[in-house]
Formats: C-alpha cells, structure tokens, sequence
C-alpha cells in the first residue's frame, strides 16, 4: 500500500523580497538615518517617496505612513472625529486588531451580519445604520472578500455614516474597476509581512480630505517637521490643529519603507500571480460536496493572499479533518475553533465588547476553514494540496 503523499512547503512560507528592497536596506542601515524625520535632512527620504507612490497608485490627494494597519485604523477614525462618544459599526467577521482599533478609542461597537460569502449584508447594515445611528461604519475586508461597494457607499452617505475601509487583506483589489480604500474618507492598510506588500510591519492612511490628513501627519507624530511629508497637506490646516493635537508616535520607520516601496511597483505582477493561485485551488475544491467556496460578482478583482471555505460538517469531523490534514502538511485554520488561535478568533472571543447575537455570522464562522496561499505554490503544488484536502474530507464519510 502506497504512503499517503505529503504536501512539504510550509504555507508560512513568503517570496523573497525584491533585490531592490534589499539595496534600499542596506542604503538605510549603512547611513543609520532609521528615523523617518531629520532636522536638517533634505526631502526625498524612503517614507516620504512611499507616501507620494502610495497616494498616486490610489489617485488620492494624500497617503500617511504609520507603524502599523491597526494604527492606521484607529488614526483614520480619531482624525475623521470618531470619539468614545460615538457608536461604529463594524461587519462581524474581522481580525482581532480591528475591534481593537476601536476599543483603543473607547466608542461604542456594534457588529453587522456577515453573509456565506463573507461579506457585509447590507439588509442588516441598513438596519443597524436605522436602530444605532452610528458615525462611522468601518468596512473591513477581511480575508479579501467584499461586495458592491458603490451600494455601501451609497448607504453610508444617504444615512450621513463615514465609511472606513480597513484594506488589510486588499491592498491592489478592485470593485468594479475602482481600487478598494478610495469608496469611503479613509481607506487603512497594513504592510505586515503576510500581507501584499511585505515591510514587516506598518501601515497607510489614504484619503482625500485636508483636515482628516491634517491630524494624521500631527497624531502619527510629525514634530512640525512638515515639509518632509510626501504628501502635505495645507499649511494654514497643520498650524490650526498643531496646538491642540496629541503626538502618538505612531510614524513608520525609514527602514520599513525602504523595503516596501520596490513592492509596490510591481504589485500588480504579484498580485496576478496570487489570483492564479487562487483560481487554481478554488477550482479543485469548488465540486467537492462538502464544502462552500464564497462568490463573487463580476465586478470583483481580488487580490488573495488565502482563501476560505466552509466544511459542512459536524463540529468533531471538523476538528478530525484539520488534524488529520496538518499530519499531512497542510496547515487549515478555523474559526469555528472555541478558543482563538493565531489570526483567528472571532467576535465572541472578544470579551472588551459587549456580546451581540448574530445567528448568521455565528452558523458561517461554525465551519468556516482558511488557507494561507504563498504566492511561490506552482500548479503542481496547488493540486497536491487540493489532492490531500480532498482525501481527508472523504475519509471523514457521511
């Protein structure tokens, strides 16, 4: 009897980066200039020239480099004017880092229903937009999934409710053409390493409005070394709000930067080549009886780092299949898990809020399982993954 194959590449596993990033790296760490600011440096630096490619990719007036996507997050709310005297909305299905985004501002969060294919329902978005009256609705597209964005728009600003876009998982990804991050006042992004764009860590604000880009440059922590921004906003607008706005220290370093922005130039080309890994895994596994692969419109472009699925089956058989499945190489992780794990705990793991019924959200999130999908898996990798998931759902019978 043939030995059950194995499937040997951990799906931690990243593309290495871009010799250009490593040049840039070595030009940071040989000058010893890591901090972003210098009192007598000239423009230019490697943030700055992020920032301005940042916002040009976007077609926005500004882009803000901070130390991280949950920074940027809870940046982008304070400077749109959400205080802990306000109510956000927040789609159920998220990383932990969103939530926490929130909580850092102390306001009211109240969850929206997620559908089966991951994605804001919108019947339940606008009843909640009805029953709350919040100020903002941050939209996050986690795990890359998204739906009509022009209709989310549209409902926010007939209900007077700022849209935030947490772009983590989205960064390239298009809804009807339109790059996802430019539908709301704010889009957020996360330069982690298992994100698009692999810095390690940090993350970017882009947006449009003065005021709201004003605040950003003076919370991230400027120290009125304005004029080194990429992108600057008006002077008159930093002198107003300078007096009265704190500094948070939440810049991003030189270092990080240098190493992001060769990334950027080619995220397409990158992006692309995640799709056809992508497409190709979701293919294997569409027919599979017990499982349910989310859809999505025509007018979706994504930008997958992973991919999900929802295993129809009972609770034990679940735990037995990713057990099973890890013996075998395969890393599958679960949200239905009852205790967080890594990048997946779920709205009821998250004790700092008050606990909301979502019948919905909680029957997807049951049997939905995740994938991490290194862009470097070749065709030949993809079937032997799908090969081995397969297997061990059959071998679970029923």
């Amino acid at each position: 009897m043939n030995e059950p194959k194995v499937f040997s590449i951990p799906l931690t596993d990243v593309a290495p980066l871009p010799q250009k990033s490593i040049d840039n790296a070595k030009i940071v760490l040989a000058s010893g200039q890591l901090f972003r600011y210098g009192e007598t440096r000239a423009d230019g630096q490697f943030v700055a020239q992020l920032e301005t490619a940042f916002a040009a990719y976007h077609d926005k007036k500004y882009a803000i480099c901070v130390n991280s996507g949950g920074g940027a997050i809870t940046l982008a709310l304070r400077c749109a004017g959400v205080s802990s005297e306000d109510t956000v909305l927040l789609n159920a299905f998220t990383l932990a880092p969103v939530p926490g985004s929130l909580a850092n501002i102390g306001c009211s969060i109240e969850l929206v229903e997620i559908t089966e294919n991951l994605i804001v329902d919108l019947e339940h978005l606008a009843s909640q937009i009805k029953t709350h009256r919040p100020k903002a609705f941050l939209l996050s597209h986690m795990r890359g999934h998204f739906g009509n964005m022009e209709e989310v728009a549209l409902l926010c600003r007939e209900n007077d409710v700022l849209l935030i876009e947490d772009c983590a998982h989205t960064l390239g990804a298009r809804w009807n053409g339109q790059l996802l991050g430019t539908f709301g006042i704010a889009g957020c992004f996360s330069l982690q390493t298992y994100k698009q764009i692999n810095a390690g860590e940090g993350g970017v604000i882009i947006t449009d409005d003065d005021h709201l880009a004003a605040k950003a440059v003076l919370m991230s922590g400027s120290y009125e070394l304005h004029q080194q921004q990429g992108c600057i906003p008006p002077i008159d607008l930093l002198n107003q709000y300078s007096p009265t706005t704190p500094n948070f220290s939440m810049r991003l370093n030189e270092l990080s930067a240098a190493v992001a922005l060769p990334q950027l130039e080619n995220l397409e080309e990158r992006n692309a080549i995640w799709r056809t890994v992508y497409d190709t895994i979701e293919s294997e596994l569409r027919g599979v009886s017990c499982l349910l692969l989310p859809s999505h419109p025509h007018a979706v472009e994504l930008a997958p780092t992973s991919i999900q699925f929802i295993v129809k089956k009972p609770r034990e058989q679940i735990k037995k299949f990713i057990a099973n499945s890890a013996q075998r190489g395969v890393t599958v992780k679960w949200f239905g898990a009852s205790s967080p794990k890594g990048f997946t705990s779920v709205h009821h793991h998250w004790k700092y809020i008050e606990p909301q019924s979502l019948e919905s959200t909680n029957q997807t999130l049951s049997g939905l399982c995740d994938l991490r999908l290194p862009s470097t898996l070749t065709f030949d990798d993809c079937r032997l993954l799908c090969n081995i998931l397969i297997e061990e759902l059959e071998a679970l019978g029923g």
